[in-house]
């Protein structure tokens, strides 16, 4: 079945993340290596990965993967901010090697009103030379979005461009957020609009490119392109369309994290998890 999660704060210390993802029951667990409003953060310590290790120790089977800071715009048309985004996203990289973390989850970003065409190639140009500069073996995930203002990444389309284009292709997968499909206009609600929508993304870009999941309903409609998560099955998806994915046996260890809205008990992200557990078909 899917390894069922969500984000964790790492208020305190990355390894308190560990502490949290179980009080909840989860299986899977993404979190922000570092303040994501910040550009220039502190490098990781030696006890900072010696605690996180010891920490994952407790759960190790648990797969985890890290979100870039929101700061990073690789597509950018402003020379100081892609320069910016790209140093500060090789750090990422970077974190996440000394922290053993394969996988990082970043937004393919915004064209600033330059066009798709040129924001994907510039996106594609600042991601291999992030790649070239951190050296490891880290797999960047595609992060799909709604489509809000000038971002990249709403159509299945562009992270296929991406990836076609990138000289490191081989270490480039993709990110599904629920949330962010349903509000680009890709339907997933019936057993018949969800399996359309994973047939063209598996035409585009290859199913088999999808290593992880952000589970979230939407607040807004279907190609509203407005990014705003709601709890599962109280928002404009609804129950069935976390029904179709959860149950899809091409995803059945497939880690899927929730990135929904909480307090600090985190008793909203166990409704959330039970509520999504009710879906399987076992």
């Amino acid at each position: 079945m899917p390894l069922l999660g969500a984000h964790e704060s790492v208020a305190g210390g990355l390894h308190l993340a560990f502490d949290r993802i179980r009080q909840v029951d989860g299986a899977a667990l993404q979190i922000f290596t570092r303040n994501q409003r910040q550009w220039n953060p502190v490098q990781v310590s030696d006890e900072e990965q010696k605690l996180f290790a010891d920490a994952w120790q407790k759960s190790p089977d648990m797969p985890v993967a890290s979100h870039a800071s929101y700061l990073v715009n690789l597509a950018s048309g402003k020379p100081d901010l892609a320069e910016k985004s790209i140093a500060a996203f090789a750090d990422e990289l970077q974190r996440c090697a000394l922290l053993k973390i394969p996988l990082v989850v970043i937004h393919p970003g915004s064209h600033g009103g330059d066009g798709v065409e040129i924001g994907l190639e510039r996106f594609t140009q600042n991601l291999d030379l992030a790649l070239e500069r951190a050296d490891n073996t880290v797999t960047v995930l595609l992060e799909t979005t709604a489509g809000q203002g000038t971002g990249l990444g709403s159509r299945f389309e562009e992270l296929a461009r991406i990836i076609e284009n990138s000289k490191y292709h081989k270490k480039i997968g993709v990110c599904v957020d629920t949330c962010h499909i349903f509000a680009a206009g890709y339907d997933i609600r019936s057993p018949k609009s969800y399996q359309a929508t994973m047939d063209e993304f598996d035409s585009l870009v290859g199913i088999e490119r999808i290593k992880f999941f952000h589970l979230n309903d939407s607040k807004k409609g279907l190609g509203s392109r407005v990014d705003r998560h709601e709890h599962i099955g109280q928002g404009e998806i609804g129950i069935e369309g976390f029904r179709n994915l959860l149950n899809d046996p091409r995803f059945a260890n497939h880690p899927m994290t929730l990135e929904t809205p909480k307090g600090k008990d985190l008793q909203e992200d166990r409704d959330n998890l039970s509520t999504l557990r009710g879906l399987l078909v076992l």
